[in-house]
């Protein structure tokens, strides 16, 4: 891309325990705002589908996450809008779910997907499995790489993808905790902690917000639109089902830290290199 070439990017929180039918139509129409902003692609919270209530995401059958994900594939392409959206749903036959982050360009197409490594509480650690590839993928021919809520606690999971050339981190989150721990994690300052002071690259996050059926968990919202410096160039409340939108001057993310740490200490750098080769070998398998 050229050094005066910009992303706009737009990000949607939405509530995190609703019904599939609910949360297509609020997909949907966060998909036209995003569109009438003038954005090039949007980015969804974690599950953001099929939701992350696990009692009731387990009663979801296969057929009616897929048929809510073609619907999202036909609004991008009418909107002519990237898309990446969330489901969590059973692959292969595996008697364990996948928490997936889905891709969709402008046409419709899914054209990369990622699996969540990092499992978050007891439901997800029982019901679901951990993916098996770092993810690297452009959006409009800008490099960019992805991490599902939990999976952003481990930075290396975004970092030798920002070493094999990634330039912005989508961070799809369901971030849902005890009423009292919420409070203490804001307080506490140990919400998600912005990729770019050491990196250098543009994070996007998209957060959820709401309580489940039993009124026992909260979402702390503050999805965000972060500059490589960790400085905000967007953010949402605490409580809101919005749509934030920011542009990002491409150029200003050059991932000087991430490729530091590849070139030095020397001992490591062929482990690195091999790595990033993994990484990008492996980019365009689905996960299964």
């Amino acid at each position: 891309m050229g050094e005066t070439e910009v992303l706009q990017v737009s990000v949607s929180q939405q509530h995190w325990a609703q019904s599939l039918e609910r949360n297509v139509r609020r997909t949907l129409a966060h998909i036209g705002l995003a569109a009438d902003e003038g954005s090039d692609v949007v980015l969804f919270p974690e599950a953001n589908l099929t939701g992350y209530d696990f009692p009731y995401v387990l009663t979801l059958d296969s057929a009616e996450v897929e048929r809510a994900l073609t619907q999202v594939q036909e609004a991008a392409r009418e909107a002519k809008l990237w898309v990446i959206c969330g489901t969590i749903q059973r692959r292969s036959g595996a008697e364990k779910l996948l928490n997936l982050a889905h891709v969709i360009d402008a046409q419709g197409e899914v054209v990369h997907e990622y699996a969540k490594i990092q499992m978050a509480g007891r439901n997800e650690q029982k019901y679901c499995r951990p993916g098996d590839k770092l993810s690297l993928f452009e959006v409009k021919g800008f490099p960019a790489t992805m991490v599902i809520c939990r999976d952003g606690r481990h930075p290396e999971l975004y970092r030798l993808p920002a070493m094999a050339g990634a330039r912005i981190l989508f961070h799809p989150a369901c971030s849902t905790e005890t009423i009292e721990a919420l409070w203490w994690k804001r307080a506490a300052g140990r919400a998600t902690q912005p990729a770019g002071p050491s990196s250098s690259i543009f994070h996007c996050c998209a957060n959820t917000v709401g309580q489940d059926y039993r009124g026992k968990q909260s979402s702390s919202g503050g999805s965000f639109i972060k500059h490589p410096t960790g400085l905000s160039l967007a953010e949402a409340d605490w409580y809101s089902e919005t749509v934030i939108t920011a542009r990002l001057d491409t150029a200003a993310a050059d991932g000087r830290y991430a490729l530091a740490s590849a070139e030095h200490p020397e001992f490591l750098r062929p482990y690195y290199e091999k790595i990033v080769a993994d990484i990008r070998a492996r980019k365009d398998e689905r996960p299964e």
